[in-house]
């Protein structure tokens, strides 16, 4: 029981973490398509978010593997558990491709400049993909709890 609530507790704490984090800074992404104001003010916020993205996935599979380690490994689980792989891959892209490319273009001075449409488009792919994530996560989740 006592493992039931903290799995619970560290799985929804994740998600408040790591989406929230996830909803800033795609707020601040989709602003600074068009705008230079946006644009360095997404390279500033990401520096914050990336980490607390990182703190919330992993939160979320601890929290996960204590919530479910009485299920078998299947269905929602095994669901779960694939997202976060996704989510992790999609996490090293933005954090060892994306954000090296941010904090040069900064460091150079250029922070302000509107980014390339590839690496727009690029960006775009990645923040889908953790929308889709977190949000799939989430209501998969709600979804257990609702019909447990």
């Amino acid at each position: 029981m006592m493992l039931d609530f903290v799995g619970l507790f560290l799985l929804i704490s994740g998600f408040v973490v790591g989406l929230g984090s996830v909803i800033v800074v795609d707020i601040h992404g989709f602003l600074g398509r068009k705008s230079s104001y946006w644009t360095e003010a997404t390279t500033r916020t990401h520096k914050v978010t990336k980490p607390l993205i990182w703190v919330g996935i992993f939160l979320a599979i601890i929290g996960g593997a204590l919530f479910f380690r009485n299920e078998p490994f299947s269905g929602l689980p095994m669901y779960l558990a694939l997202i976060s792989i996704m989510l992790v891959l999609n996490g090293l892209f933005l954090s060892f491709r994306v954000s090296p490319y941010l904090l040069q273009k900064e460091k150079e001075g250029r922070s302000s400049e509107i980014l390339p449409d590839s690496w727009q488009r690029k960006i775009i792919v990645g923040l889908i993909l953790s929308d889709l994530g977190w949000w799939g996560s989430l209501a998969l989740i709600v979804w257990y709890l609702v019909t447990k």
